[in-house]
């Protein structure tokens, strides 16, 4: 792996551990400045809650919600390579409540039962992945839960979702949602 292809884990019990990913096409850590705002939006503890990484890729944002106290953290990749990437992470941390299942996001929901505080979904870009995830996603999500996207373009707020925080890095849109009023009851 390239030295290039690092990134560090930015709070927690693993403060400034450097995780290592490999070479491939699309695959970009979510940047240091953004998880930190996330982190701030969610509150630097996340102790009890279930955190589910979809497009886990580098892993960073289920191994920064586990090193802040997250119960478990489930990371959901279809690339070996990087499943690979996240298991030697994953050891390398000592990181028993990461569960790596290298699956296609679709078939993930489809057959998942869990409900989580956290969603983290970062897909790849130019490919149509959140008109495809944002309406299935609501039976996944625990009440008072949240799901952070981040986007080539910013969303709206509409009938299911709704922007609570959002934000903007280079070419990165990064937005918090809950669920409306409406489509929570």
């Amino acid at each position: 792996m390239a030295a290039s292809n690092r990134v560090r884990i930015g709070g927690g019990e693993w403060r400034s551990r450097l995780l290592s990913f490999p070479d491939i096409p699309g695959l970009r850590p979510t940047p240091d400045r953004v998880r930190q705002t996330l982190f701030n939006w969610l509150g630097q503890d996340l102790h009890g809650l279930s955190c589910l990484d979809l497009f886990s890729g580098t892993g960073v944002m289920g191994f920064e919600a586990l090193s802040r106290g997250a119960a478990q953290a489930v990371m959901v990749e279809k690339s070996l390579p990087a499943v690979k990437s996240l298991q030697e992470n994953k050891s390398l941390l000592k990181a028993d409540k990461a569960r790596i299942l290298q699956q296609d996001a679709l078939q993930f929901l489809a057959q998942n039962r869990e409900l989580f505080n956290i969603i983290f979904v970062d897909p790849p870009y130019q490919q149509g992945w959140l008109p495809k995830l944002l309406p299935i996603l609501a039976p996944h999500l625990a009440s008072q839960g949240y799901v952070y996207a981040e986007a080539e373009y910013a969303l709206e707020s509409g009938l299911v979702w709704q922007v609570h925080k959002h934000g903007k890095a280079g070419n990165v849109f990064y937005h918090l949602l809950k669920l409306t009023d409406e489509s929570a009851n």
